[in-house]
């Protein structure tokens, strides 16, 4: 009998699958946590327009930020190493988030808290790697690590309201410190340390080059949102994308890169990133915008809104389960662009709700939800199983690197794009003392901030030019994920069933 190509994974790969899930659901809640926290928490610190924006955005752009990075830091110190210096610096950083005085320490903390989350995304998923190696247990393993992921984020507003019902908005940041506990406790035994032989230096110089390619860009993309185009954008933007040529220059010329640029020469893994890139800004862009529909519009308490947010995460859990399954006969660009096709639905129930519509707004992003599931699943295992195992730590980098970056971009465009059709289309009567027109016509809270002051006539109005907001936003968004199928279904149609190449190595018939 012929001998398989690769070790199957035992049952200590498997539980520590589980001790791996810990942080990564961790890291799922953070992005989502103050989607429903954000009433609470304005009422609190009272932030800007401006400032709101950034505590939602910052997490997720620094992280972005360092990814790079940090993947290719844990190949060179130790991907476990890594994993537990990010962990303990997460859960101290997040009692400092937990307790911050004001919206400028709150900022502040949300951008550490990225950086640490940095360390722990590639680490997370390059030690799946090098715990599975057999194609099809480790696509069912990094469907698992994808779910738990994606089961973080649609928690986080669930998890976030009952903390916020029974404590204050602070306490949604405290979760890390038992999961802390437990992950430093158990790393050892249960998972392997593994750093590239002959990895080289870090190269300080691409680092610095790496942060200048993609934090102006991701400024760029806040500040045009906000302000409109301008010379500032423009400045922005090329002094971004100098960075990032004068980058990838640099890593062709380096004999141990901080990102081996050669990967995006196979068409699948480039693919597979545009993919979860344009999947990831339609939903990090409609969840910020459907749990602001449930609380402001709907009226619901936060609580109540995360539990409404439980069918879409069980149609996220199905998608990233089972994709890969289905994958082993079916091939994956096949089953990425149907999916996807599907959340297309969710897109336009979304973009035809009006309010008191809360059940197919929930009902359309549980189709839109179920698109993540399955490009989650896939399209992650697509990128690191493109890159060699010394470099799957930047591979994995990457990969988190388009979905973080996906998800902030999300928020500030399809985010900007609904305040600014709300502006336009509301209007405050007369009066009315011209501070209260002014929140009026800023922002649905700030509607809702004096609705005892105004008559509800007014604020009737305001919910329904935001909820006019969140159909533009979603039909916009639903026309690029159609993209991103036609993507799916063009560029990655050779890619084939999982497992059908090493089954054939292992068979010489």
């Amino acid at each position: 009998m012929p001998e398989t190509a690769t070790r199957r994974a035992g049952a200590r790969e498997w539980v520590g699958l589980g001790l791996l899930a810990l942080p990564t659901v961790l890291l799922g809640l953070d992005v989502t946590v103050l989607y429903l926290v954000l009433p609470s928490m304005a009422a609190a610190l009272d932030p800007s327009a401006t400032q709101t924006l950034w505590i939602m955005d910052a997490y997720g752009f620094f992280i972005a930020g360092f990814l790079i990075t940090m993947g290719t830091l844990g190949d060179r110190i130790g991907r476990r190493r890594l994993l537990l210096i990010g962990m303990t610096a997460f859960a101290v950083v997040s009692v400092l988030a937990a307790f911050a005085p004001s919206a400028e320490l709150l900022i502040a903390a949300r951008a550490l808290l990225g950086i640490a989350g940095a360390t722990l995304m590639p680490s997370t998923l390059s030690l799946i790697s090098n715990m599975f190696s057999d194609v099809r247990q480790r696509a069912v393993a990094i469907g698992v690590w994808a779910t738990m992921f994606a089961l973080g984020m649609a928690a986080g507003p669930v998890v976030g309201g009952a903390l916020v019902d029974a404590f204050w908005w602070g306490a949604a940041f405290l979760l890390a410190a038992p999961i802390a506990i437990i992950v430093l406790a158990g790393a050892k035994a249960l998972l392997p340390e593994y750093a590239a032989p002959q990895a080289g230096r870090l190269d300080l110089a691409s680092v610095a080059l790496s942060l200048g390619a993609i934090l102006p860009g991701i400024y760029a993309v806040k500040h045009a949102s906000s302000h409109g185009v301008d010379a500032s954008t423009a400045i922005l933007l090329a002094v971004g994308a100098t960075a990032g040529v004068v980058f990838v220059r640099r890593q062709q010329r380096l004999t141990s890169p901080l990102l081996d640029v050669s990967l995006f020469t196979n068409r699948a893994f480039s693919a597979a990133l545009a993919v979860l890139l344009i999947g990831l800004v339609g939903v990090g862009g409609t969840m910020y915008l459907v749990t602001q529909y449930l609380q402001l519009v709907e009226g619901l308490t936060p609580f109540t809104a995360g539990l409404w947010m439980g069918p879409p995460a069980l149609a996220m859990f199905a998608a990233a389960i089972g994709a890969p399954l289905i994958a082993r006969r079916v091939r994956p660009g096949l089953v990425m662009g149907i999916t996807l096709a599907l959340s297309v639905i969710g897109y336009a129930l979304l973009g035809t709700a009006g309010t008191g519509d809360a059940v197919a707004v929930v009902a359309g992003f549980a189709f839109v939800y179920l698109g993540l599931g399955a490009i989650a699943a896939l399209g992650t295992d697509m990128v690191v199983g493109a890159a060699p195992a010394s470099r799957s730590g930047s591979a994995a980098a990457m990969s988190e690197t388009v979905q973080e970056l996906g998800i902030a971009v999300g928020v500030a465009l399809l985010g900007s794009l609904t305040t600014a059709l709300y502006t336009a289309h509301m209007t405050a009567p007369t009066g009315v003392a011209p501070e209260d027109a002014d929140r009026i016509t800023d922002s649905l809270p700030g509607a809702l901030s004096i609705a005892d002051r105004v008559p509800a006539e007014v604020v009737r109005a305001a919910q329904e030019a935001f909820t006019t907001g969140l159909n533009i936003a979603s039909a916009v968004a639903g026309g690029a994920i159609v993209v991103a199928a036609l993507l799916c279904l063009v560029a990655l149609r050779h890619v084939r069933p999982l497992g059908e190449d090493q089954e054939a190595a292992a068979d010489p018939r």
